[in-house]
């Protein structure tokens, strides 16, 4: 093995202890039985850190049902004396391996009642300490051992506690991601399609497709890595997801060029102040670029999403987008309100 290969430099990684603080008497993996708990302190931290949009119950349900998380290892909770839940995290190894990269999301929150004590910083060294131990068992099954592994947690750009405990563990900001708000009640101008292209609602019998049109559109994109049929389906199958107001670009062959997908979460209408839905991912295959099919798919969503009786649609955006995203966007009447940054620590 070359001086540059990840499992070497990683070899003697051990995976973390429990964390030690003197507020919390009780460390241990989360389990299935928490997810209303975590549930409720995440809507608590959720008011205070983004409350114009709640975590659903669906995505703390998610952990414990996604075969590459293993909440035995890769998940923590803390309890005060009084068996509050006070902390929770969990660092997810993404189950791709292409070209030699392993990557891992750390997340984590404080209730905001137990802020400011060092029990964020005791979380966060923990799921630091859990992903580069993922990082390194990954690399030691890979023929070459890996070659990058790449640690991120993203931050509302408002919170400059986050930013400053993960600055202090070694991770730097390198990406910004602004949300971006279209009112409704103005319309939708029309896009024409261009020749050979027809728009169409998604249709749950192409998630295989759209699966592979979805992996296209997005290799060249900072910090994506292919989906897999596992996390496709908990997507599409998923409580929020609305083919009926996706819009799909495909050709005269039929297959599947770009793509503009949208969900609908009722419980976020009164955290906004309107109903909504979110644009979850917009992409266009790299053979059909530059041939106005991005905003031909958001456009015709956008008028489904306002034939339906929504008064606003989100997305997110990230700002240096290769495509320029942000501008397109921009020109279809979006305008945005706040931003995300994603942090990273190199290994």
């Amino acid at each position: 093995m070359s001086a540059s290969n990840l499992a070497r430099r990683l070899d003697h990684t051990s995976e973390p202890g429990l964390p030690t603080h003197p507020e919390i008497t009780t460390w241990r993996p989360a389990s299935a039985p928490d997810i209303d708990a975590i549930h409720a302190l995440t809507a608590a931290a959720d008011a205070v850190d983004h409350p114009t949009w709640l975590t659903p119950r669906q995505d703390v349900a998610e952990i414990f049902q996604t075969s590459h998380i293993d909440p035995a290892r890769d998940t923590l909770v803390g309890f005060a004396a009084d068996g509050t839940l006070v902390a929770t995290g969990t660092a997810t190894l993404h189950p791709s391996r292409v070209g030699g990269l392993l990557s891992v999301d750390i997340s984590g929150t404080v209730h905001p009642d137990w802020r400011r004590r060092g029990i964020g910083t005791a979380l966060t060294a923990w799921l630091d300490a859990r992903a580069q131990q993922q990082v390194a068992a990954a690399s030691a099954s890979l023929d070459d051992g890996g070659t990058e592994g790449r640690l991120k947690a993203y931050a509302e750009e408002t919170n400059a506690d986050q930013a400053a405990v993960l600055t202090a563990r070694g991770y730097t900001p390198e990406r910004w991601f602004s949300t971006m708000e279209r009112d409704l009640a103005d319309a939708v101008p029309p896009i024409a399609a261009p020749d050979g292209i027809t728009l169409v609602a998604y249709d749950r019998d192409r998630d295989a497709d759209a699966l592979a049109a979805r992996n296209d559109a997005f290799r060249d994109h900072w910090g994506s890595l292919p989906s897999n049929e596992e996390r496709w389906q908990q997507f599409v199958g998923g409580d929020f997801f609305r083919p009926d107001l996706s819009r799909v670009a495909v050709t005269s062959e039929g297959a599947i060029v770009a793509f503009c997908l949208a969900s609908v979460n009722e419980e976020d209408f009164a955290a906004l102040g309107a109903s909504h839905a979110y644009i979850d991912l917009i992409g266009v295959v790299r053979s059909h670029r530059r041939r106005g099919l991005a905003p031909l798919v958001v456009s015709a969503a956008l008028e489904a999403i306002r034939a339906d009786g929504l008064e606003r649609a989100v997305l997110d955006v990230d700002t240096d987008s290769p495509t320029g995203a942000n501008r397109l966007y921009e020109g279809l009447g979006f305008s945005a309100t706040e931003r995300v940054v994603a942090f990273v620590r190199h290994l």
